[in-house]
């Protein structure tokens, strides 16, 4: 890929600061967003599945939005909520401690790894698992709660019959052509965070904690949330994933608030062949971009 973030921002970062100009502006009549988002994937060298809803009147535009992506990470921010809803529904309390053993410890465990042969409460592992995507974390909650099959019945009770959850952290990230396991869609993960957030699938008190986590979370900031207005609240959970016979994922699962108008979900998953050694700016620009096209089809043009 040659494209750097400002040329992939180019078409979709021009109308933003057109209408940050003021109200309804004619920079760009013609906007089609659902086109737009066509022709990223065109200019991102990969295939691209997006899902962009608006939880106002429920319109939903895309790309790929029924095919499945990998989760890799972006599923901590359900295994988050899950925490609570047991906690909510009469079972684990979220002040209940949970030890974290030299076993526990993965790949990528920044904050457990210093608590080995202590403890961590629920809250605390739930927190920690959206926040800085810790995979020991997430595989503490994920056993105490009876397993992938936990998350994936989760799922099932909020109305997502598609998106599933099959292995532990880390083997859940390597999903080859064809593999179903670990996966959703666009569509689905863009209704589930929804209910999450802004349905009833949680206590109103536990949306706003989980939304305050997403706000929180920091490793998306050059994905999504890259391509949202300043003034914009918006919050993430990103995935990532590169492995030999599956290529590169890049995952973002996002809301957006515009100070005037209702939420926006967006969710993006940029499927490469070549397998990246480490995070690649242009491929996290990709989903940027996407967050300047759902932005800008939220204002008037």
């Amino acid at each position: 890929m040659t494209l750097d973030r400002r040329t992939i921002l180019a078409g979709s970062s021009a109308i933003i600061a057109a209408s940050a100009l003021g109200g309804c502006v004619n920079a760009a009549p013609s906007f089609n967003a659902a086109a737009r988002v066509r022709s990223l994937e065109g200019e991102s060298g990969g295939a691209l599945g997006a899902a962009v809803l608006n939880t106002g009147n429920g319109e939903i535009f895309g790309n790929r939005m029924d095919e499945r992506f990998a989760h890799c990470s972006s599923f901590k921010l359900s295994l988050a909520a899950l925490a609570m809803q047991r906690a909510a529904n009469g079972g684990d309390a979220l002040d209940k401690a949970l030890p974290v053993t030299a076993g526990d410890i993965t790949s990528y465990s920044p904050v457990t790894k210093e608590r080995v042969g202590q403890t961590m409460t629920i809250a605390d592992l739930a927190k920690t698992t959206l926040t800085k995507s810790d995979n020991a974390a997430a595989n503490i909650l994920l056993r105490q709660f009876g397993g992938p099959e936990a998350m994936t019945a989760f799922w099932r009770s909020i109305g997502d019959d598609v998106s599933r959850l099959d292995r532990f952290e880390t083997n859940l990230n390597f999903v080859p052509p064809g593999e179903v396991r670990d996966t959703t869609t666009p569509r689905a993960m863009a209704k589930t965070v929804q209910a999450l957030l802004y349905g009833y699938a949680l206590p109103g008190k536990m949306r706003q904690t989980l939304r305050e986590w997403m706000i929180l979370t920091d490793t998306g900031m050059n994905r999504i949330r890259g391509g949202i207005p300043d003034g914009w609240a918006a919050g993430d959970k990103t995935g990532t994933g590169f492995a030999e016979g599956m290529g590169s994922i890049y995952v973002d699962i996002a809301f957006a608030e515009p100070p005037v108008g209702a939420p926006l979900i967006v969710t993006g998953y940029l499927r490469l062949e070549e397998v990246h050694s480490r995070v690649e700016a242009n491929s996290a620009a990709v989903l940027a971009a996407l967050g300047a096209i759902a932005a800008t089809s939220a204002r008037p043009i």
